[in-house]
């Protein structure tokens, strides 16, 4: 069985070694296009990456990057409302669009031979958008509804608002992507369409292209379609706010009737990946995975869920995956009898106990096969490949730095881990959450 696992190991090592065919080029108009090949299916996913995403919106106007990805699925001048997603249906496809911090997004995944039909359609609405003040008020419910459904509704999602508000006290990224409910009523059609009209253009776009296609192709096709749009001349360099040096633990305890079991979370600011500069972000991963991965393996899972049984759940998490600077979480929900105090002090001798001890290499050699597998299975999905180059596209990574990212996972070692570890745990960079149901369970 070991020699199995070993030659496992081996293949799948082999395998991630191995780069996805990506190549690149930059239009005339300042458009930039990644194509990624995979001929094993007639399919292509097809999608346009905006840089910009809610926390690039002006102050007062928040909820409008997402707003504005909405109405995008109203009328141009050749499209009726709904009429792009119905002709991606009729034609065997898929389509949808999302927003972020970062950036917003729009795709499709339909046959290959159907590209330039998606082309056509999507540089239209990239700068033919016709809306009306009856599509605002009509979308802006949605949108409204949509935060109530997701948010007003959800205890969790409101507690985690004020957390990430008080931990982002002057970066956007403190302001929720959906937006504040009071501004959100305010937004107009002069809002949407001064986003629109400034961002909503070829240099400041990614296209990228996965499937079943050739790069020629795909460049000649982006030249009919996408290069001909002028490139926004006003387009502003992207600066945002950043934070100022925080000097003190922040606390922010969430009282609502509707929480079920009450729970903390701990979130520090964190390193992100950077061009050329990934190492930090991907000890982080490790990290994330030794706190609080699996219950059965993890540090806080260990020694809260079975070996003291005073936790119910426990949990570490990191993204990495953001322009400016990001943030590492850690969280428990405390047994019954248990106070929060109790299992907050808990936790802090997990994290301490973790910086003394030295880590394990079975654990570590057990993440890497991990992340070393992930890639594999990632190659089988040119959806989540196109994500992956279009997110890091609009974060300010490049081509070379999503290639080099396993490589950059594989060589993590205890010492990076335990060197950025002792750099993010600090309470003065750090927001400590309480959510509970009443004051009573604020102990």
């Amino acid at each position: 069985m070991t020699r199995l696992f070993a030659a496992l190991a081996l293949i799948t090592a082999g395998l991630a070694a191995q780069a996805e065919e990506a190549t690149t080029f930059t239009l005339d108009n300042g458009m930039e296009v990644v194509v990624i090949e995979d001929h094993r299916a007639p399919v292509v996913v097809h999608m346009v990456w905006y840089k910009i995403g809610s926390a690039d919106e002006p102050v007062g106007a928040s909820g409008v990057a997402h707003f504005l990805e909405h109405l995008l699925f109203k009328q141009t001048d050749v499209l009726e409302a709904g009429e792009f997603s119905a002709i991606v249906s009729a034609n065997g496809g898929s389509d949808n669009a999302f927003t972020s911090y970062d950036y917003t997004a729009y795709f499709q995944r339909i046959a290959a031979d159907r590209l330039e039909l998606m082309m056509q359609m999507e540089s239209n609405r990239m700068n033919n958008l016709a809306i009306t003040a009856d599509d605002i008020e009509t979308e802006r419910n949605v949108i409204l509804e949509e935060r109530n459904q997701r948010t007003e509704n959800n205890p969790g999602a409101l507690a985690r608002e004020q957390f990430q508000a008080a931990l982002y006290q002057n970066h956007r990224y403190g302001v929720p992507i959906i937006g504040w409910k009071h501004e959100m009523e305010q937004l107009e059609l002069e809002d949407t369409k001064a986003f629109y009209d400034l961002y909503y253009s070829p240099n400041n776009a990614v296209l990228v292209v996965a499937g079943d296609v050739q790069p020629d192709a795909v460049k000649a096709l982006a030249e009919t379609y996408y290069g001909v749009i002028p490139a926004e001349a006003q387009l502003p360099e992207r600066i945002r706010p950043q934070e100022p040096p925080q000097r003190a633990e922040r606390r922010v305890t969430y009282v609502d009737p509707r929480v079920s079991q009450p729970y903390l979370i701990r979130s520090y600011l964190a390193p992100e990946r950077d061009p050329g500069a990934q190492s930090e972000a991907a000890a982080l991963v490790y990290l994330a995975d030794l706190l609080g991965g699996s219950s059965f393996t993890s540090a806080l899972g260990q020694a809260l869920q079975f070996d003291r049984q005073i936790a119910l759940y426990t949990n570490a998490s990191y993204d990495g995956s953001s322009l400016d600077t990001d943030m590492f979480s850690v969280a428990v929900a405390p047994a019954d009898g248990v106070t929060l105090s109790q299992a907050e002090a808990a936790m802090d001798e997990v994290i301490n106990a973790f910086m003394e001890a030295d880590i394990d290499p079975a654990r570590m050699d057990s993440i890497r096969t991990q992340l070393r597998a992930s890639e594999v299975y990632a190659k089988d999905d040119v959806q989540q490949l196109a994500r992956r180059y279009g997110a890091a596209l609009t974060q300010s990574l490049t081509v070379q730095d999503v290639q080099a990212w396993p490589d950059v996972l594989q060589s993590v070692t205890e010492a990076d881990i335990k060197a950025v570890a002792a750099k993010v745990f600090n309470r003065d960079q750090s927001v400590t959450g309480w959510v509970v149901s009443s004051q009573e369970e604020a102990r």
